[in-house]
């Protein structure tokens, strides 16, 4: 059975199960967090997976699921959230019997996508539903949710006194624009998968480029843009 079909198989004996019970568990996630975003991880997970020998059984539901825990940007327990997620998809695989031989890779998965986790990825699958998830933190979506997420948090757009971070520490609690310096542009650097890599470096690219608009906008020093694009780069290194 080649690749496609692997994947056609699994959607039509799970597919529309698991993403049902995603849906419902997610009623009430923030804006940069909702279905939406699971759906385009789902897609992002499929387009990554294509010739490499991941197993759908493993990648799908973990890239449905990731997200299956709620837990706010500001929150204290923001760092637990993937170990959260994890320990609820394996209640909600239980329900609807899937295979148990899957249940802890998948679980494995849904715990090291996570950013401020940090736990490291020990198998293809994981490593693709990690790359799939930041994926979604780059280019004119990373740009949205970023924005989203911030005004839903009730942080100015950027710092007033100086809006590229150069001569201060980023802080991305308090201004949305931070957050390309504190996190953004370093991600291509921890992409864990080739086809990955190629993806997120476009999609940074778009990140400067709309960086570049917004200093012209707001009339920022261009030198020190490139500064603080150059340390935020050299520190996801």
């Amino acid at each position: 059975m080649n690749w496609e079909s692997r994947r056609q198989s699994w959607d039509e004996r799970w597919g529309a199960a698991i993403a049902q019970v995603a849906e419902r568990a997610m009623e009430g996630a923030d804006p940069g967090h909702g279905i939406e975003h699971v759906q385009r991880v789902v897609q992002n997970a499929i387009q990554l997976s294509r010739n490499t020998d991941a197993r759908w059984e493993i990648v799908l539901p973990a890239a449905w699921l990731h997200d299956c825990v709620s837990v706010p940007k500001n929150s204290p327990q923001r760092a637990m959230a993937s170990r959260l997620a994890a320990a609820k998809s394996l209640e909600l695989l239980d329900s609807l019997d899937y295979p148990p031989d899957w249940r802890q890779p998948i679980a494995h998965c849904i715990e090291a996508h996570s950013f401020s986790a940090g736990i490291p990825c020990q198998t293809l699958e994981a490593r693709i539903v990690q790359d799939a998830d930041r994926l979604e933190a780059l280019g004119a979506i990373g740009i949205s949710r970023c924005l989203m997420t911030g005004g839903a948090m009730g942080q100015r757009l950027y710092e007033p006194s100086e809006p590229f971070p150069v001569h201060r520490p980023p802080k991305d609690t308090e201004q949305s624009i931070d957050h390309f310096f504190a996190k953004l542009l370093g991600l291509s650097g921890t992409m864990q998968t080739e086809a990955g890599r190629r993806e997120a470096v476009e999609r940074t690219d778009f990140l400067v480029t709309f960086l570049e608009q917004l200093g012209t906008e707001i009339g920022s020093d261009r030198e020190a843009l490139q500064s603080a694009i150059a340390h935020a780069r050299e520190k996801g290194k």
